[in-house]
């Protein structure tokens, strides 16, 4: 129950975040245009254009990880390994941004950055991870093997 929470609210959240950094980018890459703006000797459209793209890239980054996390939610099953990948960088993008944000912008952006990164920490450690590798779920429990030099019962 609440892991399948926790997914759901963290899909949310991605979506929010992917959301306010395209617009964040709009409005960088419309004033880098309106303002001729250049950086040693840059071309003003090359930036602006730039800047679009970039947002468009994180925003759709964010919202692979917003469904992956949803479908995580709507199957109550662990993802795949392919998901698990895409949830640990954006958790390690995430926990640096966060590092970078406090200098830059301040402490709230730092604590809204570690409140997504603790989300999909709690996403990809509430779900066990399948050892068989397919994402298919935990596999049934088998029993560990004995301790080395432990005496085993022996059929006679």
């Amino acid at each position: 129950m609440v892991r399948r929470l926790v997914a759901g609210l963290a899909a949310i959240v991605l979506v929010a975040e992917a959301a306010v950094l395209v617009l964040v980018h709009i409005v960088l890459g419309r004033t880098t245009a309106n303002q001729s703006m250049s950086i040693a000797g840059s071309d003003p459209d090359v930036m602006s254009k730039a800047t679009y793209a970039m947002g468009a890239g994180m925003g759709a980054f964010l919202l692979l990880c917003a469904v992956l996390a949803a479908l995580a939610a709507l199957r109550d099953r662990p993802p795949g390994r392919f998901a698990r990948v895409v949830l640990v960088a954006a958790a390690v993008t995430h926990g640096m941004l966060g590092v970078l944000a406090v200098g830059l912008v301040g402490w709230a952006a730092f604590a809204t950055l570690m409140l997504i990164l603790c989300l999909l920490v709690l996403v990809l450690t509430l779900y066990p991870a399948s050892r068989r590798g397919d994402g298919g779920g935990p596999v049934e429990d088998v029993p560990p093997p004995p301790p080395v030099g432990e005496l085993r019962p022996t059929s006679p």
